[in-house]
């Protein structure tokens, strides 16, 4: 118990020097109270096209099925909250997380760098690092390490960080001492449900993706539903509704991640800029964005959506 305790300080204080705001540790173990509920929400395809949710099923309740030997997860969040907001307030909105480069790639290279430290520092350990890249189930393991808990827009609160945070995680045959789960938060508060401008979340913590506009905007490859049509409220790519409104993002600090500014001028973009966007605009403004993801032809087919609301 003594070394569990005195691994996981070493491990806390160089993933707080790296930049990570919160760590929290679980026991490698079945998620037997979200396996019901991830299988009702596939059957009533709440998941779109997003087909890759119905494969793995066991493994996304099982890490050691992912990582063969893995006795710990270790949680941890990465802050990208900001201040800065774009100047014309007609222009198409995009998620405060696009504004800068791309978190998969800054995020597991700390990962990798925290992985590199713990083998040095304490020992050999084997295991894999993960941000938003395999079938793993982010904030159940986050929640259960006591990093916040699982709001009624579905996103992980924190009621010191709010919810702008992203979400990576280490999984290792380390044993580490585990963290308590934390309480639930949300009170009478329906404000998230009732900010959804699409109605996408149908009840606490059950989002309908197929009315989602982070998933309309990004993961949807065909047309966008004409029954959308006035309903996206401007949001091109990504949409923080849902979180703008949450009362606890009130305790949100802006984040000190140079990667994270906004790139290029985006900000200064006026609706007519978007709007008369070129494919060389587009393809070096976002290089290193998220916002690539979409490619062109899916950001110019949410403009044109957004240009007939």
């Amino acid at each position: 118990m003594q070394n569990k305790s005195k691994y996981k300080e070493i491990f806390i204080a160089e993933a707080k020097r790296l930049g990570f705001v919160s760590v929290g540790v679980s026991k490698a173990d079945f998620l037997e109270n979200e396996a019901s509920s991830l299988e009702n929400w596939l059957k009533k395809g709440s998941h779109g096209e997003m087909t890759y949710m119905e494969n793995n099923f066991d493994m996304r309740l099982d890490p050691r099925i992912l990582v063969p030997g893995a006795k710990t997860v270790v949680s941890l969040l990465y802050n990208y909250y900001t201040d800065d907001r774009q100047i014309d307030l007609q222009a198409p909105k995009i998620s405060k997380y696009a504004y800068g480069q791309d978190y998969h790639d800054i995020i597991k290279k700390k990962l990798r760098e925290l992985m590199d430290f713990i083998n040095i520092n304490i020992g050999k350990v084997n295991g894999r690092v993960f941000t938003d890249s395999a079938p793993i189930l982010e904030r159940a393991w986050a929640a259960k390490s006591g990093l916040g808990w699982i709001g009624k827009n579905a996103n992980l609160i924190s009621h010191k960080q709010g919810s702008f945070r992203f979400l990576s995680e280490m999984i290792i045959d380390l044993e580490l001492e585990a963290d308590k789960a934390t309480t639930d938060h949300c009170g009478s508060c329906t404000a998230c449900i009732d900010a959804c401008p699409t109605e996408a979340i149908e009840s606490p913590r059950i989002i309908n993706a197929n009315k989602c506009i982070s998933y309309l905007s990004i993961e949807l490859k065909g047309e966008i539903p004409v029954a959308f049509t006035n309903k996206m409220d401007n949001w091109v790519f990504g949409c923080d509704a849902c979180q703008d409104v949450c009362p606890w993002n009130r305790f949100s600090a802006p984040h000190n991640e140079d990667l994270f500014k906004p790139q290029g001028g985006l900000l200064d973009f006026s609706k007519e800029d978007w709007h008369e966007m070129t494919e060389e605009v587009f393809r070096k403004i976002f290089k290193k964005s998220p916002v690539k993801r979409t490619k062109y032809s899916g950001l110019t087919r949410n403009l044109d959506f957004l240009k007939k609301s």
